[in-house]
């Protein structure tokens, strides 16, 4: 993040979004000093540091192209900023590597740069990493397997744990269940215990 000084906090915006020419609906700051001036607003001095999403992306894709470079491992690098947070699409040359058993390594890796992003900003940075679109098969695999254990509990009235999964599919599959009609989802436990319950709910109606 940069720093930006004037004599008022309103002059300190607007000297980071003439710097970044960006519009003043799309800065993020913090102030780091606000000191009232005197007669005629003498000695008076704000300073803050701001930033944008476009500092966010470049954050997120320096520090996953250092992390390559450093594992000598060459990757494409595709970030797109959304209305949920960043997603961040990878091809490398290993991308079996990259993704792990399951998915474990690629989740560490985004748990990794999801916390450095945060620290740095201060603020809560939501990032998904995919990689040759394995989040997007995964996620299409789990839905249909899900969509066929819904259909079971719409018809036993039985409910059905899942296994375990990560915050995004968990989300995803969420969502996914919301279209069907006598199903809600529920989630227990906590951290790595934590999994989704498909319940049979007779007053919802899609």
């Amino acid at each position: 993040m940069n720093r930006y000084e004037a004599k008022t906090v309103d002059e300190a915006i607007e000297l980071a979004c003439a710097d970044k020419r960006i519009a003043k609906e799309e800065i993020n700051y913090f102030v780091i000093e606000e000191k009232p001036g005197g007669i005629f607003g003498i000695g008076a001095k704000a300073i803050i540091e701001a930033y944008c999403n476009k500092d966010i992306e470049d954050f997120i894709f320096e520090y996953i192209r250092q992390y390559f470079e450093n594992i000598n491992m060459g990757c494409e690098i595709l970030i797109e900023s959304t209305d949920e947070g960043f997603d961040v699409k990878l091809n490398a040359e290993n991308n079996a590597v990259i993704i792990g058993k399951a998915g474990q390594t690629l989740q560490a890796i985004t748990n990794v740069v999801k916390g450095a992003a945060s620290s740095k900003f201060k603020r809560h940075v939501n990032l998904l990493i995919d990689v040759n679109n394995y989040k997007e098969e995964r996620y299409e695999k789990l839905k249909a397997m899900v969509g066929r254990i819904a259909k079971t509990v719409q018809k036993t009235k039985v409910s059905a744990r899942l296994g375990q999964m990560t915050n995004d599919e968990r989300k995803v599959i969420h969502q996914f269940l919301s279209t069907f009609s006598n199903i809600k989802t529920e989630s227990e436990g906590e951290g790595n215990n934590r999994r989704l319950k498909i319940i049979y709910d007779s007053k919802k109606n899609n």
